[in-house]
């Protein structure tokens, strides 16, 4: 009989909140005539369950998989990833949607793991382009729903609240919802039981045996599936390549405990992840022991605080929570600031305090700084640099390993090799990892004596076929990635972050001239504008030589009767170009802009 999971725990955590905390937006739709279902393969066939990743494979982040089964099709998360250092001014990316929109009538539902931005990110992107019901737990669907009324889609979208042991239908597949522990509470795996067999997406997990609340990961539901049979497994490989097993949250209290006792006479600033409720939860019940106000700072820090409150998966103590404009009416000693900015964000609200820009927080020698997250490989760079600002501010900073103030969300090797154990598939496949931690989860599944025919470390857009006697690949479909710049999506592709290195190495040299639009002859210019190349007032030699060349190249286009201006345009270039090279060794960028009278 399927049970709803205990959730006590102890003073202050994280708690299973009442059916009043609920305030879900339901909307109906109208009835539509459901098409026929193709039937299973007659004859004894066996019946294909097809596996799309669409994203999270060969990455860390953007997660996204459609399962397709007998003419029915599901999707699970619908995540991010944050640009790297070569995606100039770029700020998400997410999964290219395509072959999602294509299927769109075969689409039963979308059910979301848990609530990090890697996995629901991509979630407005994707229902501005079409309706869906979302399936996720209750602090999962609240996160979800505050992205949503961002993009004023959260009163138009339908969410179906799930709990772990309950099962739902859509279409051809069961699903039940199975409880695991992750940075991040009401997290989930799924069991996907279709007539091709059970697919089992572990989302992200670790096994926690100590949590701070939720309970530990159920075992006991993943082992009665591997008795009864897992046809296949995907199981998250982050932390594929560390051996052992992942440090309990345990750890952190009591590592956080023992700075709040160091830093007694100043202001304490913790940066952690905005959604790692668990991680909020332990520092206000610290900071109530030591009878410290809370301010939050960072919106979305302050969005999800506000979100967990009501649901009831935080508590914070009446009296305890002041505003961030508040902080300079108490002693240092008297207050605990929580913030954002803990991966080194250039907007967040930790680095506008390294560069002194933060309107409300002034940092200084008074300040014991906390940073409670491990850098995500390529962040690091960028949370050096606010290290480093609030160190030269004077202010006391603990970042990265110096003690126990983070653990990970994600299992270990023995974690990995439990779940293997436990669920006893007989095919699998690696996701959520960069390429060698894909590698690595394949041979400890290797290890455990699953034949390497049975493993298959796939691409995002592979079309992963399974039945019960094989695994293959099909067709591919069509994935990437999508970038986001501000209000564009998609309209930023190859050919411009292209041209965004080459004006971030070599600048900009603009050439503007005004011709006869008879004869071509020179009126006025050429006139040539410098942008991030050289500074013009101290290589006014440089300069005078370029507009030369120029000239010369406009004079030899008249001689020769060249009356085509995107000719003319090509040859002030290649002048330039090369005159710019001989004398420098830079390729700015050229723009000639000819103006005909």
């Amino acid at each position: 009989m399927a049970t709803k999971e205990n959730t006590g725990t102890s003073s202050g955590s994280a708690r299973r909140p009442s059916p009043a905390a609920d305030n879900r937006v339901q909307r109906t739709r109208r009835p539509m005539r459901r098409p026929r279902r193709p039937q299973p393969p007659k004859g004894g066939a066996a019946v294909p369950i097809h596996i799309y990743p669409l994203g999270g494979l060969g990455e860390v982040g953007k997660n996204m998989t459609v399962y397709e089964c007998c003419g029915d099709m599901i999707i699970v998360d619908c995540g991010l990833v944050f640009p790297d250092s070569e995606m100039y001014g770029v700020d998400m990316v997410i999964p290219d949607f395509t072959f999602v929109l294509q299927n769109k009538d075969k689409i039963k539902g979308l059910l979301i793991t848990h609530g990090h931005e890697d996995h629901i990110g991509s979630i407005p992107y994707l229902l501005q382009k079409m309706d869906l019901p979302v399936y996720g737990t209750r602090l999962t669907l609240g996160l979800i729903r505050n992205k949503l009324e961002e993009f004023n889609l959260a009163g138009k979208t339908r969410f179906v609240e799930i709990v772990p042991r309950q099962k739902l239908q859509l279409g051809c597949f069961t699903v039940e919802p199975i409880h695991v522990n992750h940075s991040i509470p009401d997290a989930v795996a799924f069991a996907i039981e279709s007539p091709a067999g059970v697919v089992i997406q572990t989302g992200d997990f670790k096994i926690d045996y100590t949590p701070l609340a939720c309970g530990p990961t159920d075992l006991t539901t993943l082992a009665e599936y591997g008795r009864k049979g897992v046809l296949a497994l995907l199981s998250d490989s982050t932390n594929a390549e560390r051996p052992g097993f992942t440090a309990t949250e345990q750890k952190v209290a009591a590592g956080v405990h023992n700075l709040f006792t160091q830093a007694r006479n100043k202001r304490i600033i913790i940066a952690t992840f905005a959604s790692n409720i668990y991680r909020i939860q332990q520092i206000i019940d610290l900071a109530v022991q030591e009878g410290r106000k809370v301010a939050f700072s960072g919106r979305s820090m302050v969005n999800n605080t506000a979100m967990a409150q009501e649901l009831g998966y935080m508590h914070i103590p009446d009296g305890t929570l002041i505003s961030v404009d508040e902080l300079n009416r108490y002693a240092p000693e008297e207050v605990v600031l929580i913030t954002t900015g803990s991966q080194g964000e250039p907007l967040s609200a930790l680095s506008r305090m390294a560069s002194c820009s933060h309107r409300q927080v002034r940092v200084g020698p008074g300040d014991f700084i906390i940073i409670s997250a491990n850098p995500i490989p390529g962040n690091e760079k960028s949370v050096t640099k606010i290290v480093n600002g609030l160190l030269l501010l004077g202010a006391e900073v603990i970042y990265e390993s110096m003690y126990d103030v983070h653990v990970s969300g994600h299992a270990c090797q023995e974690e990995q090799k439990l779940m293997l154990t436990l669920t006893r598939p007989k095919f699998f496949l690696p996701v959520h990892g960069e390429y060698k931690q894909l590698k690595k989860h394949a041979l400890t599944a290797a290890s455990l004596g699953i034949p390497h025919n049975n493993i298959l470390i796939a691409e995002n857009g592979s079309n992963v076929i399974l039945t019960q006697d094989e695994i293959k690949l099909g067709e591919p479909v069509t994935a990437g990635a999508v970038m986001v710049d501000g209000l564009g999506v998609g309209d930023v592709g190859n050919v411009v972050l292209r041209d965004r290195k080459h004006l971030s190495e070599d600048g900009l040299v603009i050439i503007v001239a005004t011709v006869d639009g008879k004869t071509g002859r020179v009126l006025a210019g050429p006139d040539l504008v410098s942008r991030g190349f050289v500074y013009v007032r101290e290589n006014e030699s440089l300069m005078e030589g370029a507009q030369s060349t120029v000239e010369m190249a406009l004079n030899r286009c008249v001689e020769e009767r060249v009356r085509d201006w995107n000719s003319v345009k090509t040859r002030m270039r290649e002048a330039l170009s090369s005159y710019i090279y001989r004398r420098t060794k830079r390729s700015p960028m050229i723009l000639p802009v000819l103006m005909e009278v």
